[in-house]
């Protein structure tokens, strides 16, 4: 962690201020808890101990999806993600994260020459930029071809269609019910 924060000169220089502040974080699948303490502008992982400033608990994708790196653009954050503790430090980390923009061309050009290590960061980027690009028109076309021609998934206007007939189906019930109770007051009470 130590390493990517580094790529950021920026967000090296906040967390010196962040210094003896201790970030706890649970996640819930996988079962994972652990202490992340500023120390010195270095992040410290460790074992939890007694209440953190701040505690996080969280699943992986809820603690990804907050990453606006790792996020597709305008979409929006899944998985889930509680937070208790100090609201300050929380807003803190939240601009920290949003303001996170890493030289990934940097490593490559410290092993690979100042020439070579950045043209190969910038084709990874692009390699991995043209795989994500990839994986959601498999995704979306995966979902088209499971909703519309082997019908193995519910499309959501049908889904939302279906629970609208429940719906009905369900006020109809009731207001018959209603009726029969009102012609029989033996068995409605």
């Amino acid at each position: 962690m130590n390493r990517i924060v580094a790529l950021d000169p920026d967000t090296a220089g906040a967390l010196e201020r962040l210094g003896g502040r201790r970030i706890g974080l649970a996640l819930e699948a996988p079962p994972v808890a652990l202490d992340i303490t500023v120390d010195a502008g270095r992040l410290r992982v460790g074992p939890p101990k007694d209440e953190p400033d701040l505690g996080i608990r969280a699943t992986l994708s809820g603690v990804l999806s907050q990453l606006p790196f790792l996020r597709q653009d305008g979409a929006p954050p899944v998985g889930k993600v509680r937070i208790n503790g100090d609201a300050e430090l929380a807003r803190t980390l939240q601009h920290l994260a949003q303001r996170f923009d890493p030289d990934w061309e940097k490593p490559f050009a410290e092993v690979f020459g100042p020439v070579l290590g950045p043209q190969i960061g910038r084709g990874l980027r692009e390699a991995l930029k043209a795989g994500a690009g990839f994986a959601k028109g498999f995704s979306r076309d995966a979902v088209d071809y499971l909703t519309e021609e082997s019908r193995d998934l519910v499309g959501k206007a049908e889904l939302s269609a279906f629970h609208d007939d429940v719906d009905t189906l369900r006020d109809r019930a009731e207001r018959l019910a209603a009726r029969l109770a009102r012609l029989d007051p033996e068995r409605g009470a």
